[in-house]
Order: C-alpha cells, then sequence, then structure tokens
C-alpha cells in the first residue's frame, strides 16, 4: 500500500515558492513551444479567489459541472455542493460515514453525483445520490481487508471504472499465481452493480506499487471506453484500456519513483492521444525533478516536461476552453498558456477540476477553496 494514504499525511503546512526562471518547454502534439515565466505579467488570469466553503475538513475531491454547478469531497464523510459558482458552498456528512475519508467525487448535475471513500478494507465504498445529497445510496464496498480503493472515473451516467490498490490475486496475465494485481471494477448501470475485472485481463503489478488517492485524479477516462490510469512506488507506470478495461497496456515512465512517496499522482487527456501525467514526491514537495510528462501516442510513450522549477503536483487537468494546463501541489501550482506560464500559487492545494466552460477549482487542508479561473462574463 502507498504510504500517503493516510489523511495526516497531506495535511502538514508547505512553505510557499517564491522563485521565477525563464525556461523552454516542449510539449508534444498540443503546443511545439512554450517560454516558461514564472510572475510573468500579462497573462489575463485574474487573481485566485478564495471562495467561502463553511467547512474546515481536509478537502480532496472536487467536480466541476458547470461555471455555476459543483461539488467537492473530503474528510469525515464531508461533502460540499455550490449552484452558484462558488459564492456559497453548503457542506454536510453522508449519514453514517462519518468516519470515511472521501477522495473522490465525480458529478453530472446539480443532483446527481458519486462519492469514493478511500481507505482499508471496508472503509473503501462508493455512494451515490440522484437527489442533491437528500439520500444517498451505498453502491459499493470494498470487502477484502487489504484493498485500498484509490480513484474512479465516468464516462457516462451509466459507465464507471474504479481502481484499487495491487492484492494477491489467484491468476495474473502472466498466468502465475500469487502475484500482484491492481483491483479494477467497472459499472454498466449507473452503480447498481460494480463487477470486478478479472485480474488475469491486466499485466502484473510490481513489488511497491501502488496508485495514490491524493487527489481523486490517478485515473482518466476519455471518448466511450478509452481508460489510463497511473501508478507510484517502486515504479512510475500508466496502464491503459481501449475497451473499457477488458483488456489493457501498460508503460513505463519517467516520472520521479523508488521511495513509497514518490510516482505519479494525476493524469489527464486532453483527447485519445494527447495527455499529461504529473506527480513528485510528497514528502518532498518543493524538490525539483521529473514530476510533469506529455504524451501524443496515447499512453505508449511519455516525454518529460523541462518546465523548472518542477516541484511535486498532486492534480493536473487540462482547460481546453482557454487552451492551457494547470497544475497544482502543496507547495506550488502554475498555469501553462500558450507560449507563457506562471506561478498561481504557493499555496497547500490537494485537488482540481475544471469545467467544460473553463471554471477552475482546486481544494485543500481546512476546507480551503481556491478559483483559479479567468474572468467569466
Amino acid at each position: 500500500m502507498i504510504a500517503t494514504k493516510p489523511a495526516y499525511l497531506f495535511d502538514q503546512r508547505i512553505a510557499r515558492a517564491t522563485s521565477g526562471t525563464i525556461i523552454h518547454m516542449l510539449r508534444h502534439g498540443f503546443l511545439l513551444f512554450l517560454s516558461v515565466a514564472l510572475f510573468a505579467q500579462g497573462s489575463s488570469l485574474q487573481n485566485p479567489v478564495v471562495q467561502p466553503s463553511n467547512t474546515n475538513e481536509n478537502l480532496r475531491g472536487i467536480s466541476m459541472v458547470s461555471s455555476k454547478v459543483a461539488w467537492a469531497s473530503g474528510t469525515h464523510g464531508t461533502y460540499l455542493r455550490t449552484t452558484d459558482g462558488g459564492r456559497s458552498w453548503r457542506p454536510a456528512q453522508v449519514p453514517g460515514a462519518e468516519a470515511l475519508d472521501f477522495r473522490d467525487v465525480e458529478a453530472f448535475d446539480a443532483t446527481l453525483a458519486y462519492l469514493l471513500a478511500a481507505g482499508p478494507g471496508d472503509q473503501s465504498r462508493i455512494y451515490k445520490t440522484t437527489d442533491a445529497g437528500k439520500t444517498w445510496t451505498l453502491q459499493f464496498t470494498n470487502k477484502n481487508p487489504k484493498g485500498f480503493f484509490d480513484c474512479m472515473a465516468f464516462w457516462d451516467l451509466d459507465h464507471g471504472i474504479a481502481i484499487g490498490d495491487p492484492v494477491g490475486v489467484e491468476q495474473s496475465a502472466s498466468g502465475k499465481a500469487g502475484e500482484l494485481g491492481f483491483e479494477v471494477i467497472t459499472t454498466d448501470d449507473g452503480g447498481h452493480s460494480w463487477t470486478p475485472i478479472p485480474p488475469k485481463a491486466l499485466p502484473p503489478s510490481v513489488d511497491g506499487e501502488g496508485a495514490f488517492a491524493a487527489s481523486g485524479t490517478c485515473i482518466a477516462v476519455q471518448g466511450k471506453a478509452n481508460v489510463w490510469f497511473a501508478t507510484g512506488g517502486r515504479v512510475a507506470r500508466v496502464f491503459h484500456s481501449a475497451d473499457r478495461g477488458k483488456t489493457w497496456s501498460v508503460a513505463d515512465t519517467p516520472i520521479v519513483h523508488g521511495p513509497d512517496s514518490a510516482g505519479i499522482f494525476s493524469i489527464a487527456f486532453r483527447d485519445a492521444k494527447r495527455g499529461v501525467i504529473a506527480g513528485g514526491d510528497y514528502k518532498h514537495p518543493e524538490q525539483g525533478g521529473a514530476s510533469l510528462a506529455f504524451t501524443s501516442d496515447r499512453g505508449r510513450t511519455w516525454q518529460l516536461s523541462p518546465v523548472s522549477p518542477q516541484a511535486y503536483f498532486s492534480a493536473v487537468a487540462y482547460d481546453r476552453n482557454h487552451h492551457r494546463v494547470l497544475a497544482i501541489g502543496t507547495a506550488l501550482s502554475i498555469e501553462i498558456r500558450k507560449d507563457l506560464a506562471r506561478k498561481l500559487s504557493g499555496d497547500n492545494l490537494n485537488a482540481l477540476s475544471i469545467s467544460p466552460d473553463g471554471r477552475a477549482i482546486a481544494v485543500g487542508p481546512k476546507g480551503v477553496i481556491v478559483d483559479f479561473s479567468p474572468s467569466l462574463k
């Protein structure tokens, strides 16, 4: 199990990054060259706006439905909802889930949302509401005491997938019994039933490999069937399926790895070919190194970004509406737009989501919610 699972490991205060450097960045398949100048002038990004969350819980998940509607999630069974772009957030607890840590939320509108609780054994659960949180249905409870679910994603209202850390399997894709393999479950009926994918469908995991439940973004889906999930620890790899999990391939990446605190924490895809991964070592959040990489071939190969400085990033996302990439973390958050990149914040942040119309919101410890959106008129 990756050592980053307990919530308190992410709650330490991080010193703010203060230096700026002009650099050049090669972007494969999306932008050829980016002249990156942290603290650069001339960006149309408004100053980050802190929104009142009305909670002090550690927030781990955020799902932007539109510029108005969003859901967030966090510790002690907490979820939040806004329908006015964050001017007011309404926190609440899922009944009976007060001891759970909701690391991921996936929302579809102001009334329908899924929550994933991450934790050992039966603390890993999936809940669903269709009435804006008035009632919640417990859809899935992990029955393996050694299991630990990390993140989930949905292609549409009915079709979703969730990833859990490697556990012992009877038979893996290599045909060997007793090897470790990731737990993968899927639904085709809106979560009424969650079906495990046979372990033999996936490449075996490496001893010491796992996924990170830091931000609910260790998995990404695209189109009607593509799915990728990212790992860390002993290795930093990306698993890919083009058929909703029936068959899989796996690719090594150059992201920093080795300690159980290092690897890929987040993955996002702009389209079927172009994607980005972000991570680093959460125990050394200001340490530079290989924490950003891009692909232009569906994740078969990954090329490091030469952005400097690089830090630990817990979440990364594409903003198609404003042609930019955002990466946030506990010590540094940056924006990359056209031929310019700049520092967004040095605050301690965990998770990030961008709506289809370009509203970007990040969340973090003690109920912090920050809006990184351009001025939306």
